[in-house]
């Protein structure tokens, strides 16, 4: 049931709520698509390595402070929600920091290393990327479901497990058309039109699986009215899959066409994606469990906070911004010396 959304017990845990998405959103856009520029780079030659390594160098640390943010509302501000997901998802939320950790020793070390370890470190920071998001994969998989512990729920959480890292790629390759040009743009293109498919498929495993899982879920997303709020999104998610795949086979036959318009509808893929699974779980924080109010802490806490998350969120958005302002434009070759 949900409370008198006019007193501060009510309209608090929503503010966290939507806090909380707004980090976790920004944080797969920003850092998936520098996680798919990592997941690309095996694909690539020594000398396009280093360009893509450049495309990424100015972001790809601060992207992961909206992980920081995501995680620290969920503990703050739904500590009995926090106990229960990060037990769940213990073993793949350490394997995803493993990965994290491998990918930030390996983009440093890649800088000073001799040329005949660079590309151990290169292989490494692909691995570190391909771990993280395929760990994220399977904490999006389990969450979604309820942290099902049965066969098919593992098999599902495997499933996304391997389409996430095309979603990640997808985003990466779009950010490489972007920000780089000639024979490394043209790869980039070929990787966006083969990450397409895994990444529809990747959507629709969510899809179709989601409501097999909830009963309540299937009542919200099969009953009138209710299927009328839903049904944008798979006609907004098919309409920028048809969209990206018309813009890149133009750009694979070297034809005018905006080079954004990839990364940019990819982005809508995964913001599309996120709204559809939080109107699917809303008002539940842990599925047909617990809800944001039950999971949230004391309204006196919450006051505490939230004038913090008033300072920080909008800062943090500023200097994001401030950043891609300054550093954007095309990627060019690294040098050391």
């Amino acid at each position: 049931m949900i409370p008198n959304l006019y007193e501060p017990s009510g309209w608090l845990p929503l503010f966290f709520l939507v806090a909380m998405g707004i980090a976790m959103v920004a944080y797969v856009v920003l850092d998936g698509y520098d996680l798919g520029v990592g997941i690309l780079l095996n694909q690539a030659s020594e000398s396009e390595k280093d360009i893509m390594i450049s495309s990424i160098g100015p972001f790809w640390d601060a992207n992961e402070t909206w992980l920081v943010l995501g995680v620290g509302v969920l503990l703050i501000a739904f500590p009995m929600a926090h106990g229960i997901i990060l037990t769940e998802l213990y073993l793949p939320a350490g394997i995803m920091l493993a990965g994290l950790i491998l990918r930030g020793v390996s983009f440093d070390f890649r800088a000073k290393a001799h040329l005949k370890q660079k590309s151990v470190w290169n292989f490494l920071f692909f691995f570190g990327s391909l771990v993280t998001a395929a760990s994220q994969g399977v904490m999006v998989g389990r969450e979604v479901i309820g942290f099902d512990s049965g066969f098919l729920g593992w098999v599902f959480a495997f499933l996304v497990a391997l389409c996430l890292p095309a979603g990640y790629a997808l985003l990466g390759a779009g950010w490489l058309i972007m920000k780089t040009s000639d024979e490394l743009q043209l790869k980039a293109v070929g990787w966006a039109r083969k990450c397409l498919l895994l990444t529809g498929l990747g959507v629709g495993v969510i899809s179709v699986a989601t409501p097999f899982f909830s009963a309540e879920i299937a009542a919200k997303w099969f009953t009138f009215p209710n299927i009328f709020f839903l049904l944008p999104f798979p006609i907004l998610t098919i309409t920028c899959f048809f969209f990206i795949d018309l813009n890149l086979l133009k750009l694979q036959r070297r034809k005018i066409a905006p080079v954004w318009l990839p990364f940019a509808l990819s982005v809508g893929i995964f913001v599309l994606a996120f709204l559809g699974i939080a109107y699917s779980l809303f008002p539940y924080i842990v599925v047909d469990k617990m809800t944001i109010w039950q999971a949230a802490a004391a309204t006196e806490s919450l006051w505490v906070i939230f004038w913090g998350a008033v300072i920080v969120l909008p800062t943090i958005i500023g200097y994001t911004i401030y950043s891609y302002k300054i550093f954007w434009g095309k990627a060019e070759p690294l040098s050391y010396y």
